[in-house]
């Protein structure tokens, strides 16, 4: 348990981020988070301590996938928004926007991909023992999801948001 704990405490951030990214709110990756460092405490860790980081993901991302499925009965999706709720208009803020934008617009096994190697810093290997697929596998969904975010980057705009404010006529 102890090695289980301290992959957690080392790894916080990552998953918290992770999760975040997965669940699209920071309350909603609290949650998630909990409910993976509650599982991870309750079941026998891998023998091998160098595989608890990954396993520790692979959790999160089936609680996730599980969550998520069940959701899909009686949810209904809205827009994103800020979660700070300032706005800059500069350039670094439109390349972001725009950047979330197309990211939302991928598919979600290119979504995965780049999250668990662009943003959480897993190396291929990693990634497939998470996903439960070859290396290889992980190699070609990369390479096509990153195809995919420029296309989407490069064929969309950035689009206005919704907003609840009326416009004046």
């Amino acid at each position: 348990m102890q090695a289980v704990e301290r992959a957690l405490c080392q790894n916080w951030e990552r998953l918290f981020s992770y999760a975040r990214r997965l669940s699209g709110s920071r309350d909603a990756a609290a949650d998630l988070l909990q409910s993976c460092a509650l599982k991870a405490l309750s079941v026998a860790p891998p023998a091998e301590e160098t595989r608890i980081r990954a396993w520790l993901f692979a959790i999160l991302r089936n609680i996730w996938i599980d969550e998520y499925r069940r959701s899909q009965v009686s949810a209904e999706l809205g827009p994103n928004e800020p979660d700070d709720g300032r706005w800059r208009y500069d350039n670094r803020l439109i390349a972001e926007i725009t950047v979330r934008q197309a990211f939302d617009r991928l598919e979600p096994p290119h979504r995965e991909i780049l999250e668990l190697i662009e943003l959480a810093g897993f190396r291929y290997a990693e990634a497939a023992e998470i996903l439960d697929v070859p290396v290889g596998t992980v190699m070609s969904r990369l390479s096509r999801a990153r195809l995919s975010l420029l296309e989407a980057i490069e064929g969309g705009n950035v689009r206005a948001l919704a907003t609840r404010r009326r416009q004046a006529s």
